[in-house]
């Protein structure tokens, strides 16, 4: 008897920037092995990347007492909103002041603040006295709603008496090991009295921005990396001899350095511009630490795969970006639920981060209330007037990822057509959960609507999303194809071609390596009209086993080669011909190989076609 396996079905649920949908069911979309023209956005479970921990916010000093403000109901009803995963956004991972910050209710503190003149180098005066009124209660009030909550910590500054100026504000850390050593054992102290109220501290940064050397009337310090070396190669010692697991990152600042800062930096710390983290982890503290944190005020997500590419063994994180009201504020919704999804949910994931984390959890309509600092910074909710709370942008565009992507999901290949910086195309990001739930992410950065593809194994589905949505899509089950062949990551591969690129001052950029840098929001383009002769050449730098490489015109679908040859090399001395003469069409070139090792393959035109430039954005080899 013949048995039917029902079609894989994705459901949908979309955001759009008007807010007409805000996390909205829209239905599911099957899977079919219907052929398609739209551009099709390729997810394959066979490549993998980092493993995510979570999603979320801060529950400053600010979101505490606007959310205190609330009745008892209206609170416990906007904390479920927020954290419960069956809900709500299940919210799993929050960055804690280690006292306070821009956003307090009232006025800056620490743990261990002394009258001027005094010292405390044992930390006996230590006490978080402060936290146990409002934020402790809401962080195990969080935990209680989400199991699965992890907390980071950090210091917007370490108590003024350790400080070269005496104050909360600017100055830097006492270069003393007495004063080190004691910064590190009130790192220590936060963590355990944490702990003793209920609150795992799960990793920890030694300093919040330590290049911003002139915060606006807020706690901050300058701390050069050669001080933050000094702190963690006390604090790693410490933590290992309490028995404690807490994660020590480096850095914590923006992806690139703001101009502002390269503009105050002293000639003796000349050497840490756009170096910072780079000269943590090449000095004798990386042995300490586990990762490197990252804001989003300056620089594009890009900085996060290059550091990952010098240092692939130490983890990254994304930690800090706030969303801020627009000059027109009835466009804040709009704006920041696009540039968010950009360069926070797909842009940052798509480049190695394994948190997501936004600025404060809650302020009120005034963006409130905070001391000093950001006068436009919006909360993931907006509480007030009275019990009424607000979910702003950052709330959805958050919950796109939290609400699917579960603590421990691994990114996982996925075509990817836009740019953090916007070119108007599909950007998106991948998921495979411990549950064998697939989920992806995708952006239209366009703001008319776009059709796209999503093809997994040998099906695919089709759908249309509105200008500017973003969309979350979800399957389980087996797509037919799938993990038949396995992708390898194109690591030190190169290209060459014939023509290199094209002269059109649009599109100098276009050159053969674009073509294996696994993405393809860039291309290869040969800038003229199609032509016997022309070609491009890989270099897989050493024999692989492939059964199958694909040519990718991405988005550029009509750029595909109207006749073509392909031919293999073991060592870019013999050649053999494996495709002798082929008509394309479409965005894919597939050539199917026997699996004995090559480390060359060339694609060369065999047809002339004047108009069409010829286009590869990915080159994918599956063993």
């Amino acid at each position: 008897m013949n048995t039917y396996a029902a079609p894989v079905t994705a459901r949908v649920w979309v955001s759009t920037p008007d807010g007409s949908h805000r996390l909205s069911n829209a239905g599911t979309v099957a899977f079919s092995d219907a052929p398609t023209t739209a551009p099709t956005v390729v997810v394959d479970p066979t490549l993998t990347f980092q493993r995510m921990e979570g999603f979320g916010a801060s529950i400053t000093d600010s979101s505490a007492a606007v959310l205190y403000r609330l009745s008892p109901t209206a609170r416990a009803a906007a904390m479920r909103s927020l954290f419960d995963p069956a809900t709500g956004d299940g919210l799993n991972y929050l960055r804690q002041p280690i006292g306070g910050s821009d956003f307090v209710a009232k006025a800056a503190y620490t743990y261990n603040d002394l009258p001027a003149g005094k010292t405390d180098y044992r930390q006996e005066h230590f006490s978080i006295k402060h936290d146990q009124a409002q934020i402790l209660p809401l962080l195990r009030q969080a935990k209680a709603l989400n199991p699965r909550l992890r907390i980071m910590a950090t210091p917007w500054s370490p108590p003024a008496w350790m400080k070269t100026n005496g104050s909360l504000i600017g100055g830097q850390l006492i270069d003393d090991p007495r004063i080190y050593r004691s910064y590190a054992l009130y790192l220590l102290k936060f963590i355990q009295a944490y702990q003793a109220n209920g609150v795992a501290v799960d990793a920890i940064t030694v300093m919040n921005e330590p290049q911003n050397r002139n915060p606006d009337g807020y706690p901050g310090m300058d701390m050069p990396s050669r001080q933050q070396e000094k702190v963690i190669e006390e604090l790693g010692p410490l933590l290992s001899a309490a028995g404690l697991r807490t994660k020590i990152l480096a850095y914590d600042h923006n992806w690139a350095m703001h101009p502002n800062d390269v503009a105050t930096t002293p000639a003796d710390q000349s050497e840490d511009i756009n170096r910072y983290p780079q000269n943590v982890l090449s000095s004798p503290a990386a042995r300490w630490v586990s990762g490197v944190a990252y804001h989003c005020y300056y620089g594009d997500p890009s900085a996060m795969t290059a550091l990952h590419e010098q240092f692939p063994n130490k983890d990254i994180y994304f930690t800090e970006c706030s969303g801020s009201q627009s000059t027109d504020p009835a466009n804040t919704f709009s704006d920041t639920l696009k540039w968010h999804a950009r360069n926070l949910i797909i842009g940052s994931t798509r480049n190695w981060a394994k948190t997501v984390i936004n600025w404060n959890l809650a302020l009120d309509p005034s963006g409130g209330p905070h001391v000093g600092g950001c006068a436009t910074c919006t909360g993931v909710i907006t509480v007030g007037p009275g019990d009424t709370v607000t979910r702003n942008a950052e709330y959805y565009t958050l919950g796109h990822l939290a609400r699917f992507v579960q603590p421990g999901a691994v990114r996982i290949a996925s075509t990817s057509f836009g740019t953090t910086g916007w070119n108007g195309q599909i950007m998106t990001v991948a998921f495979r959960n411990p549950d064998g739930t697939t989920v992806l992410v995708a952006h239209n950065q366009n703001d008319n609507p776009q059709t796209f593809a999503v093809g997994q194994g040998d099906q695919a589905f089709t759908h249309t999303l509105p200008g500017g949505a973003l969309a979350t899509f979800t399957w389980r089950g087996h797509v037919p194809g799938t993990g038949d062949l396995r992708q390898i990551a194109p690591a030190g591969w190169r290209a060459t071609a014939d023509p290199s690129g094209p002269a059109a001052p649009c599109c100098t950029g276009d050159v053969a390596a674009n073509a294996v840098d696994g993405d393809a929001s860039t291309r290869y383009s040969n800038g003229t009209g199609q032509a016997a002769g022309q070609y491009l050449q890989v270099d897989f730098g050493k024999p692989v086993p492939a059964r199958e490489v694909v040519f990718d015109t991405g988005s550029s679908t009509g750029d595909h080669p109207r006749g073509y040859t392909v031919t293999t090399s073991p060592d870019g001395v013999s050649w053999r011909t494996v495709v002798a003469s082929r008509q394309g069409s479409g965005q894919f070139a597939t050539v199917e190989l026997s699996g004995t090792p090559i480390r060359h393959i060339r694609i060369a035109l065999t047809a002339a076609a004047p108009v069409n430039w010829w286009s590869v954005a990915d080159v994918r080899v599956y063993t």
